[in-house]
């Protein structure tokens, strides 16, 4: 049986590194989408789809 997840039961100071993060992952993926069209690098889409996974964690609440 999965656990329930509730962002209020985090510390607070959790709860600020998620609200800060929530506010400059969709600026960074933009950028990086930039970057890898421009650049293809293996580094950049990596980096581009770590910056995807959590932009769309963040948005669902799952972290």
């Amino acid at each position: 049986m999965r656990r329930r997840f509730n962002k209020y039961s985090m510390p607070p100071w959790t709860r600020k590194i998620r609200i800060f993060c929530g506010q400059f992952i969709i600026p960074f993926c933009i950028f990086q989408g930039i970057r890898t069209v421009i650049f293809p690098t293996i580094l950049d889409v990596f980096l581009l789809t770590i910056f995807t996974l959590t932009a769309i964690a963040l948005f669902f609440d799952i972290i």
